[in-house]
């Protein structure tokens, strides 16, 4: 399925061959490569598999092989509900409206 311009993808590259990375991390993660995953709009027409440039959020434009089409965020703080997480929005928001009346 070919992606027009624009679309909001997913890339991946690898940064890191297993040769490459560090001693002082686990047996079982040396042995893999170091792999960069990025979301951002898409440079120019491609399909899944594609070497593209995509622009993210930030502005930076980068490389790598197409892997999803309009990805999600799915990560996340664990399992359990953190109350304190809920708060820290509505809290800074607070912080931030009162120091920009102070002025």
């Amino acid at each position: 399925m070919i992606k027009d311009r624009g679309q909001w993808v997913e890339i991946e590259e690898m940064v890191l061959r297993p040769s490459q990375r560090t001693g002082n991390i686990p047996e079982e993660t040396r042995k893999v490569p170091l792999m960069m995953r990025a979301k951002g709009f898409l440079a120019e027409k491609a399909k899944p598999g594609d070497r593209v440039k995509i622009k993210t959020l930030t502005g930076r434009v980068i490389e790598g092989t197409l892997t999803k089409m309009n990805p999600t965020y799915d990560h996340g703080f664990g399992e359990e509900f953190i109350p304190e997480l809920l708060e820290i929005g509505i809290r800074l928001r607070a912080i931030m409206e009162e120091n920009h009346d102070e002025r």
